[in-house]
């Protein structure tokens, strides 16, 4: 299937007839971005499948709110951090320690048939899967997203003076642990 443009999914999206085709190529356009997205946060293929399916079920379910005020792509990143997000804390509250913090991140990486990383790469996430929520997050979208601040910034709803003093303090616990492991 052929690329579709953001505008042309927009409206297919808010057209009855042309809805549930619009949604389908909607998926099929953005469901690799968005799992890599979800998968820096949450870490495991398996919980990136399920997050990544819930962000497509909320995205559908609220077809209606997305006024186009920001792109496509902005409203489903949104969607795809604030599920990975609620996933994770809905893990800690519930108590629940996933297999992966208790067989260590790297350890854990390097088991996982879909990450292909190597041993450096599955350290750097661990040492990231440590940070606070807010320097993960930023870190993650700036970092593996190469992503801009002003686009995180409205991903996440706060200024882009707050993200980069996220991403300075997660760069220098990362730089820390690296030079404290030497």
């Amino acid at each position: 299937m052929k690329s579709i443009s953001d505008n042309e999914l927009v409206y297919m999206l808010r057209e009855p007839a042309t809805r549930r085709e619009g949604f389908s190529a909607m998926v099929q356009q953005y469901s690799e971005q968005l799992y890599w997205k979800v998968r820096h946060i949450v870490l495991t293929h398996e919980d990136a499948n399920d997050v990544l399916q819930n962000v497509f079920l909320k995205a559908w379910k609220n077809l209606e709110t997305f006024q186009g005020k920001s792109s496509l792509s902005t409203w489903l990143y949104r969607i795809a951090v604030n599920e990975s997000l609620d996933f994770l804390r809905k893990r800690k509250q519930e108590g629940m320690a996933s297999e992966i913090e208790n067989a260590g991140v790297a350890n854990q990486l390097l088991a996982d048939n879909y990450f292909d990383g190597d041993e450096t790469q599955a350290q750097l996430q661990e040492v990231v899967s440590k940070l606070p929520e807010v320097q993960r997050t930023v870190f993650t979208m700036k970092y593996f997203e190469d992503m801009k601040y002003s686009e995180i910034s409205k991903i996440l709803n706060t200024s882009e003076g707050a993200l980069k003093a996220s991403y300075h303090l997660a760069v220098k616990k990362i730089t820390e642990y690296f030079e404290n492991k030497d």
